[in-house]
């Protein structure tokens, strides 16, 4: 993909986009922001392929391209409050345990499986956008639609429930 093979880029789109649209979906309800956003990953993934160090540098391809859609996804929240349009409520869905959190418990133990399984919604919520997507506290503010402070508070709260429950 990296030198232009349209094939290889088509293989790449058939076998992430599904999973991605399903990821998308889980945290924001309108199709049309889905759609633009997975457009707008798949066109910066085509410009940017020559940049993606691969294997080389311990990363998957899966992992970049999600990396640029939570972040696309962060800058359409973004567009759409700079017009003064908040999302509507069913926009942000609450985050119910996705395939990766279980696959995360799973592998991590089930310690902290059932710590993870035992935080509250919004805490794991949090925790999800930081730890396993790699968002900032400021993403993550504009993702759940909080104010940075919450979100550093319930990243602490998350912390501090998780050491409780597996010392």
């Amino acid at each position: 993909m990296a030198k232009g093979d349209r094939a290889a880029f088509e293989e790449l789109y058939r076998r992430t986009s599904p999973w991605l649209a399903v990821r998308l979906r889980r945290r924001c309800a309108d199709e049309q922001i889905v759609a633009e956003v997975m457009q707008e990953t798949y066109l910066a993934v085509w410009r940017a392929a020559d940049a993606f160090a691969g294997s080389a540098a311990g990363g998957s391809a899966v992992g970049w391209v999600w990396t640029i859609a939570a972040r696309r996804l962060v800058d359409a929240f973004r567009r759409r409050a700079h017009h003064a349009q908040p999302p509507p409520a069913a926009a942000l869905r609450p985050v119910a345990p996705a395939a990766e959190e279980e696959a995360l418990a799973a592998d991590v133990g089930s310690d902290v499986g059932d710590a993870l399984r035992c935080l509250a919604p919004e805490l794991r919520q949090v925790l999800q956008a930081m730890v396993l997507d790699g968002l900032s506290v400021r993403e993550t503010a504009v993702l759940l639609a909080l104010p940075e402070g919450t979100v550093k508070t319930r990243a602490r709260r998350a912390r501090i429930a998780m050491r409780e429950a597996l010392s």
